[in-house]
């Protein structure tokens, strides 16, 4: 039986979800249908559930989400990784902290030219171009590392959206999927193809 392990990006990007269908709620519908009948397990972080629910509100499709999905957090305390991804996971932070100052250094001295607006217009793109510089293909949050650790823990196949979980999850060995062919996948493991 496969087990799946899943990012709330399954159900928040529209690149993804919207292959259950177009609207949110009726894709989750979609989703938990086809779940239901698929021969699987489905896991996902209390953090990330937490975090899904102050994007999504579930409303009577919460008990059988819940039914469906199973909410669990991993052993945090019982859990070996390699010392590998902590090492690489390091120089990847330096390497971003790095990138980041050399961003505000060149937005700063553009920024010393300028008029209070042309600044202002400034000061958003180095905004933009930070948040990229940092955050963009890495684990950046604890619903990240909690999706990471238990997809790692259960060895289960991590199904996300999100470009940093997909990276460091193949560092790590996790199994992984295509978000975009979730359906597919689903639809093989109830019968349906």
């Amino acid at each position: 039986m496969e087990i799946f392990v899943l990012d709330t990006s399954v159900f928040t990007n529209p690149d993804v979800y919207s292959q259950f269908e177009e609207d949110q709620l009726g894709a989750i519908e979609n989703f938990l249908s086809l779940a239901s009948h698929a021969k699987a397990q489905f896991y996902m972080p209390t953090s990330v559930y937490e975090e899904f629910n102050k994007m999504v509100s579930l409303g009577e499709l919460k008990p059988k989400f819940e039914l469906v999905v199973r909410i669990r957090s991993p052993r945090r305390f019982n859990l070996m990784i390699p010392a590998e991804f902590l090492y690489e996971f390091i120089e990847e932070i330096r390497y971003r902290i790095n990138k980041g100052l050399r961003v505000a250094e060149e937005h700063t001295k553009e920024a010393g030219r300028l008029t209070e607006t042309e600044t202002g217009k400034v000061i958003n793109k180095l905004r933009e171009k930070y948040r990229e510089a940092l955050r963009s293909g890495i684990i950046d949050s604890k619903e990240d590392a909690d999706v990471l650790l238990l997809a790692y823990e259960l060895d289960g196949i991590l199904i996300t959206g999100d470009e940093g979980l997909h990276r460091w999850a193949d560092r790590v060995g996790i199994k992984l999927v295509d978000a975009k062919s979730f359906k597919y996948i689903l639809e093989s493991l109830a019968g349906i193809r």
